[in-house]
């Protein structure tokens, strides 16, 4: 026997996806009690404590992301596709984001078909477009929008914002899956990269989902496009 072998390098991606999962729900009760703490302060205290909460959920979504990259990667990601309500998805967004956007004194107004059903699964996307308004209250200036329309046979999700918009870098980027990785500039692209993954999952005869971004828009700031056959 060779003492000088070294032994093989262990696999350890199940064990950071069970310690990424411990910290999520970790995060998630921390996010519980900074939403119903702020609730009791007064309104420029809430304002100021806002950041702290949108930290958390930026740090929680990103673990969220990490977890679903990480079974979809290993084909273990129960991909739900199934027929959504569009009128309870945008609802279901707006639940989940009102507190923040709130405390930080941003308007979300709203442009959908209540009507509409379309397939697609709710979870990846709910976070896709949570991740988009999340990113976009960063950089607006107090007005956001969320769209959701069919057109010529996708559905598009658009969410808006009035600030400035994204930088051409950015805009170049375009497919997270090009983006890569560029740790030289402390950014990972670890959401283009998650919303690109969700987008191409879905999937209807001939037809990819995709995601884009763009300046311009009803607002004039940055704006970030789904689609979804």
């Amino acid at each position: 026997m060779d003492d000088n072998k070294q032994e093989a390098t262990p696999d350890i991606s199940a064990f950071l996806a069970s310690a990424i999962h411990d910290m999520k729900n970790s995060i998630s009760i921390l996010i519980k009690f900074l939403n119903s703490s702020i609730t009791e302060l007064e309104p420029e205290a809430q304002r100021r404590a806002a950041p702290m909460l949108y930290e958390a959920q930026r740090v929680n979504d990103n673990l969220i992301q990490m977890l679903a990259i990480y079974k979809v990667g290993n084909q273990f990601y129960p991909f739900d596709l199934t027929e959504n309500s569009i009128d309870d998805f945008v609802h279901g967004i707006v639940e989940q984001n009102e507190s923040l956007l709130s405390y930080l004194g941003i308007e979300l107004n709203l442009d959908f078909d209540d009507e509409l059903t379309w397939y697609f699964d709710r979870e990846l996307v709910t976070g896709v477009i949570s991740h988009a308004l999340g990113n976009a209250s960063r950089y607006n200036k107090g007005k956001l929008k969320l769209s959701v329309k069919e057109e010529e046979g996708e559905l598009v999700i658009r969410v808006e914002d009035n600030g400035g918009g994204f930088p051409a870098s950015v805009i170049e980027a375009g497919d997270a899956v090009r983006k890569g990785v560029n740790f030289s500039s402390g950014g990972t692209g670890l959401g283009l990269y998650f919303s690109s993954m969700v987008a191409k999952l879905h999937k209807n005869r001939d037809k990819t989902g995709s995601m884009s971004l763009e300046n311009g828009g009803e607002y004039g700031g940055g704006c970030f496009i789904l689609r979804l056959p």
